[in-house]
């Protein structure tokens, strides 16, 4: 058995993830199974440097704010910012404090310098504005969609003022309130200011689709697209407020489906500019229906990755990370029968392997699953191996 998985192994390197498609996908999905672990996101980093060197990537999509992402992007593009301020303000869910992050920022800034706009590589967040405590306030993308049609269509199409936009989103701990996730009494989501601005949200976003070809010969591509990046973000934030402050049973389901939602429209909207290497948690990449359980009911939703697929067919492409130890968190050697078991007898420390050709290999063997002793670190489902492109697996993974 381990013979024949080991002829599915292949040193972790750009041309061996690329042999795993029939055609270079235009979004390659890089999952990881735990956050935090800079011998992941190394990895991340060399693999996107080969990719951009050798296959023409040119954009990395991170599980981070799609709006503080921008302070990123203009740093790698045009240095706008120092790196350490980059760092502070470009990334959410702390991310910004690791090595492999900066050290991911820096090489492209290096990269970039002295290129020309259409060969330099750029940087997307994809995430929502949301944390698992709450949302941000919608006003930042709200007044800034605004902004964009204010400064450059006639001031008689728009359907309303800024001072009316701020008089209806008030002061901004009204919307991020922390106890408003748990309490759906504590959300300002469904008061009558939050439901005239989803209306005034929906008129801006279609004033935006009906000026497209005059906003375009009067703007850059990327202003154009910074605008629609607003106007999903100022409309996905209302209307994940508006479910924050609902009482029904379906109230969970809605908020996690939301989540990735926003995540699959800004991964489709990266498709549109060419290839792209996103790197996220397993479960918002992978083709499968995501669960969980929060307060003792169980969640299910179509993942982000889900919806991507099934919108790019081949040209969406899932490669899922798989470890054997974390031992600093308790994750010691996997059991024999499962996945990570299987994958940890062979010889290499790090390999990837090509999904459909283990799933032969494996022949009637039903792996089983691996309990994880630490809730921070997801096993691979067996279940899910079907749905997967390719396997990159990590033997063990040291204290960062």
């Amino acid at each position: 058995m381990v013979t024949d998985i080991e002829d599915t192994a292949h040193a972790v390197e750009a041309p061996a993830v690329m042999r795993l498609f029939p055609a270079r996908p235009r979004l390659l999905a890089l999952g990881e199974p735990t956050h935090g672990e800079d011998t992941l996101l190394d990895l991340r980093n060399e693999l996107f440097r080969q990719l951009v060197e050798q296959e023409g990537y040119r954009t990395i999509a991170i599980e981070s704010d799609c709006m503080m992402g921008l302070v990123v992007d203009d740093y790698v593009a045009s240095g706008t910012g120092t790196l350490d301020e980059v760092m502070e303000h470009g990334f959410s869910h702390g991310w910004g404090t690791s090595a492999a992050n900066r050290e991911l920022v820096r090489w492209m800034r290096v990269y970039n310098d002295g290129r020309p706009a259409p060969e330099r590589l750029r940087f997307a967040g994809f995430d929502g504005p949301l944390e698992i405590t709450g949302a941000a306030s919608p006003r930042q993308a709200l007044t800034a969609l605004h902004g964009c049609l204010a400064d450059r269509v006639d001031a008689d199409l728009l359907p309303c003022t800024g001072e009316t936009l701020d008089r209806l989103l008030g002061p901004d701990d009204r919307w991020t309130h922390p106890a408003a996730m748990l309490d759906p009494t504590q959300s300002v989501g469904q008061s009558a200011e939050a439901g005239e601005l989803r209306l005034l949200a929906d008129d801006l976003v279609a004033l935006l689709d009906t000026q497209t070809p005059h906003l375009l010969a009067a703007t850059s591509r990327d202003d154009w697209d910074r605008a629609r990046l607003y106007a999903r973000t100022a409309t996905g934030l209302l209307r994940y407020h508006y479910w924050m402050a609902d009482t029904s049973p379906a109230r969970m389901t809605w908020l996690v489906s939301l989540r990735d939602q926003m995540m699959a429209h800004n991964l489709l909207t990266l498709a549109e500019q060419g290839p792209a290497l996103v790197h996220a948690h397993n479960g918002h990449l992978q083709r499968e229906k995501s669960t969980m359980r929060m307060g003792g009911m169980p969640l299910e939703w179509w993942s982000a990755g889900a919806l991507v697929s099934a919108r790019l067919g081949e040209e969406y492409a899932f490669v899922a990370t798989a470890l054997g130890t974390i031992r600093h968190q308790g994750v010691d050697t996997p059991p024999p029968d499962t996945i990570e078991g299987l994958l940890y007898a062979l010889p290499e420390d790090r390999c990837v392997i090509d999904a459909p050709r283990l799933a032969t290999a494996l022949g009637n063997t039903v792996p089983a699953p691996r309990v994880s002793p630490w809730f921070g670190y997801s096993p691979l489902d067996p279940a899910h191996l079907a749905g997967t492109d390719g396997i990159v697996f990590v033997k063990d993974v040291p204290q960062s």
